[in-house]
């Protein structure tokens, strides 16, 4: 039997590592080695410093990004954050180092012109730079830049040139944990949740693209954790088992570009296996009533989420359409099943989109 795929840290959690040492240092002096953190769901992990340095007025310190046995791009880049003392009532301000991308396109979930460094990541240095305050009598006001190690090059072999994030890699994860991505192993869990829950004699269950979607899945319709299904990417994995292995009712939650995948046809929803189809998006504008000119923007839109905000505007119901074509996609592959599809679109805060 193989031994389990080991877990590893996002750049996120990396990141808010290295701000903590460094904000640490620039009020006492003295860099935490190793120093811990607190992650989103409660895990604190301890994270080595792989460099220090203090000058008088800013603090760097480094983290090597651990990935576990994920094959991620960044395993192994040296993540560094300098942190200098802001004005004062400022916050924390961020800032793009070397290696970190600026975005530059709309329908990212910041604005343009802002440092790649995702919401959640920033939440967590805001809350471990408070925390360093309040240990040290520091005021919180300070700027951070974060910085990795080659990370242009790396930026290269990601889909960040395309969705207009420039300069560099982004700052991310929702929970600061990496998951080890393994199709085998994955599928697999997806089979045995299905097993679960139909043994627990549940009539419906979920298959949600992440975290996000399963909290929406499971407030929407009262669902317990085990009826939850983290099918990650692999939405025709849950459809083929389900189809072979039916139960009464399936709901599809998930992002608007991932579900828009769904709904073009494709069953692995993985950004380097598929990709979101603006043409489609197009067609759909326009069938939901969009003019030429609506669907020329949304087929020249940055993502799908841009997509999905520009037909909000002109109050045309994009994620409905995109929901109800992803339904037909899940119910074309279920066949006879005895299996009743639904389908809900979220964006990036979880907000429901659209429905079918």
């Amino acid at each position: 039997m193989s031994a389990p795929l080991r877990h590893g840290w996002t750049t996120g959690a990396c990141a808010t590592a290295a701000t903590a040492a460094a904000y640490t240092a620039l009020l006492t002096g003295e860099f935490p080695d190793p120093v811990e953190i607190t992650l989103p769901r409660g895990q604190r992990p301890a994270f080595a410093l792989a460099r220090e340095d203090l000058t008088g007025d800013a603090a760097t310190a480094s983290v090597i990004k651990d990935a576990g046995d994920d094959p991620d791009v960044t395993h192994g880049a040296l993540i560094s954050a300098t942190v200098r003392h802001g004005a004062p009532g400022g916050g924390v301000l961020f800032a793009a180092g070397p290696g970190v991308g600026t975005v530059t396109k709309p329908g990212l979930p910041l604005e343009v012109g802002e440092p790649a460094i995702n919401p959640v990541p920033r939440r967590m240095m805001r809350e471990h730079v408070a925390e360093v305050a309040a240990r040290h009598g520091g005021t919180g006001d300070v700027i951070v830049e974060i910085s990795v190690e080659h990370g242009e090059e790396l930026a290269g072999k990601t889909w960040n040139p395309r969705l207009g994030i420039l300069g560099g890699l982004s700052i991310l994860g929702t929970t600061g944990v990496v998951v080890p991505y393994s199709c085998s192993a994955w599928i697999d869990s997806i089979r045995r949740g299905i097993d679960v829950a139909r043994a627990a004699g549940y009539a419906h269950v979920a298959g949600c693209t992440g975290s996000t979607s399963e909290r929406v899945a499971a407030e929407l319709y009262g669902l317990p954790e085990d009826a939850l299904l983290d099918m990650g990417d692999f939405a025709g994995a849950v459809l083929k088992y389900l189809r072979r292995h039916p139960v009464p009712r399936l709901t599809i939650a998930g992002g608007v570009g991932k579900l828009s995948k769904l709904a073009d046809g494709h069953l692995d929803l993985h950004s380097g296996r598929s990709q979101v189809n603006p043409d489609l998006l197009a067609e759909l504008a326009r069938a939901a009533g969009g003019d030429d000119a609506l669907a020329g923007r949304v087929r020249a839109a940055n993502t799908a989420l841009h997509a999905l905000r520009l037909c909000q505007e002109a109050g045309l119901p994009l994620g409905d359409l995109v929901a109800e074509r992803a339904r037909r996609t899940a119910e074309a592959v279920l066949r006879e099943a005895p299996v009743a599809v639904d389908v809900v679109v979220i964006d990036r805060a979880g907000v429901i989109v659209g429905r079918a």
